[in-house]
């Protein structure tokens, strides 16, 4: 099992959006560089802001493509492709309308489910076998309000249970950057 050197938080950039469901990519991997100590900084050929840290003795890249969702593949593509890092190497951290707020899975591959940000990555690195950090966001029960709902700010009760799984995962981060996956899956999905 590879560890992992590239974790990427998808959401849009600005302050507009900063906020809502979608940037849930971005509110966990701003967290693992806080609690770590790592500083972003804006990095044009990778199309995104970018922090480079050792962490849990890894050398890890956090990525925060600045491109919108629909274009994350091309910041993750680029910068995999440059240091030569594998997509079994890469965790995409992103929003999950199927999964309620409160509940966070990890996997390895699978499709988009219509997300976006990961119909690109996909595309961009010909392959779907990289890993997923599932942020449920919940569902608004029609498919029509799909784009509205995740463009909007998860109610404060909602943000409180994306809040306290996105802490399970924060707190077996190290697992899964030292590729320790299966022991991170066990004790993120038996909590």
């Amino acid at each position: 099992m590879s560890s992992i050197r590239l974790i990427a938080g998808l959401g849009n950039p600005g302050q507009k959006y900063e906020s809502t469901r979608h940037n849930a990519g971005f509110w966990w991997v701003d967290e693992l560089a806080r609690s770590q100590g790592a500083c972003f900084r804006v990095e044009g050929k990778f199309h995104g802001l970018m922090a480079r840290e050792r962490l849990h003795g890894q050398e890890v890249f956090l990525l925060k493509p600045s491109t919108f969702m629909n274009e994350s593949g091309r910041a993750v593509a680029a910068l995999a492709q440059f240091y030569k890092i594998t997509p079994a190497e890469i965790l995409v951290v992103h929003d999950e309308l199927d999964l309620p707020p409160g509940s966070i899975k990890l996997k390895l591959g699978g499709g988009h489910g219509g997300h976006n940000g990961l119909k690109d990555i996909i595309a961009q690195l010909g392959s779907k076998e990289f890993w997923r950090l599932r942020i449920g966001i919940g569902h608004p029960g029609e498919r029509a309000e799909v784009v509205n709902y995740v463009l909007n700010d998860p109610r404060r009760e909602e943000r409180e249970l994306i809040d306290e799984a996105m802490q399970k995962a924060q707190n077996i981060a190290h697992l899964v950057i030292e590729g320790k996956i299966e022991a991170a899956m066990l004790k993120l999905h038996s909590t």
